[in-house]
């Protein structure tokens, strides 16, 4: 078994579904005072699959952010990466060995690779992890996940997060399927919606840098409205720009905004990546709600992911399953109702490089100082 990398530019990452994992994702966090390193990588295909041959190996991009937590200190994160998926029974072998090469090509300062993974969550294929209605129970507490994560490793030292930076449940959409079978896939309530809100004048339209004020104006509302952090005004500027900076073609980013006689009350931001389309960011006004702009822009959101060839469509975090008293049960309602399949990944893991420092780091956490570079 083995593991190698190879440093490169962030520049040069190759083409990705996951925006995370871009040129263009490197760009968007540098200018955020966030540090991008890039790295190829090789994997002997036993690492990744038990029983398989170490004569074939497995390449793969690897974006990774280095940001400073204090004047002597800095974490490793990496966003929605390894993008390979080991069998279960492997991921934490491969992650070890991931870090311990990636370990001599990170600043002598850091204390911990923070993995963000996108893979399935090992607990979201067991029946035991689902109540009666088919609701998602979730992960066992920390220790389980780590006894097992960590079971065939040599230095058990991959460790589960608090909390994840990017969301950990979300729901896909399978754009194979022609508009009128994505349209019958729906809820009746949603496809009603989409369909009302056409006939009441409501169009959508993708605009450019000039109608930030407008679209940054609905997500301030929005965010007050429902107790999220803000992002700044310059952080969207970075985002709708830097799209002909850093990105080789591969990322498109669209502000796309819905409008009633001329009052914007809907607007979000939707980025393709290869062939994979994410809903990135939402915002609606509380005003003329019953015209359902919110679905009118995500219709059309799902129709140009299929026109520029996508082959899936991210809805970007839910809650993990229908039960009404979780705090995002609202957006799990609206999403699920278009129709895709819901999707629970294994989150954040640390691989701690100087314990002290790490124990350190873990302490500001629990106290609520929580570390967030999405």
């Amino acid at each position: 078994m083995y593991c190698k990398i190879e440093p490169k530019k962030p520049e040069e990452i190759n083409r990705c579904n996951i925006v995370q994992q871009t040129s263009f994702w490197a760009g968007v966090k540098e200018q955020q005072g966030i540090k991008p390193v890039a790295f190829d990588y090789a994997a002997s295909d036993n690492l990744l699959h038990p029983g398989w041959l170490p004569d074939h190996h497995t390449t793969g991009d690897l974006l990774v952010l280095i940001r400073q937590i204090d004047q002597e200190h800095c974490v490793a994160y990496i966003p929605y990466g390894p993008t390979d998926e080991p069998e279960f029974e492997n991921q934490g072998l491969f992650l070890e060995e991931l870090s311990e090469v990636l370990h001599p090509q990170l600043p002598s300062s850091c204390i911990m690779i923070r993995y963000d993974l996108p893979w399935e969550s090992q607990w979201a294929v067991e029946e035991d992890c689902f109540d009666e209605a088919g609701n998602w129970l979730g992960a066992p507490e920390s220790t389980s996940q780590e006894f097992r994560v960590n079971f065939n490793t040599h230095n058990w030292n991959l460790h589960k997060s608090m909390s994840n930076n990017l969301p950990a449940n979300t729901i896909f959409l399978n754009l194979k399927h022609d508009q009128k079978t994505l349209l019958q896939k729906m809820k009746p309530k949603t496809r009603y919606n989409i369909g009302l809100s056409a006939r009441r004048g409501v169009s959508v339209k993708s605009y450019g840098p000039e109608q930030l004020d407008t679209w940054y104006a609905l997500y301030r509302e929005t965010a007050l409205r429902n107790g999220v952090t803000l992002h700044s005004k310059a952080y969207f500027w970075t985002v709708l720009k830097n799209q002909h900076q850093y990105n080789s073609g591969d990322v498109d980013v669209r502000l796309l905004m819905a409008d009633h006689e001329g009052e914007f009350l809907a607007a979000m931001f939707l980025v393709v990546s290869g062939k994979r389309a994410t809903y990135l960011y939402g915002a609606s006004s509380d005003h003329k709600r019953n015209l359902m702009a919110t679905y009118a822009i995500q219709w059309e959101a799902i129709r140009l992911a299929g026109e520029a060839g996508c082959e899936e469509y991210d809805m970007f975090g839910v809650a993990p399953n229908g039960y009404r008293s979780h705090p995002m049960h609202g957006l799990y309602r609206f999403k699920s109702g278009f129709g895709g399949n819901m999707f629970h990944r294994m989150g954040c893991w640390d691989y701690p490089l100087d314990k002290t420092e790490y124990d350190m780091f873990l302490a500001q956490e629990v106290n609520g100082q929580k570390y967030h570079s999405h």
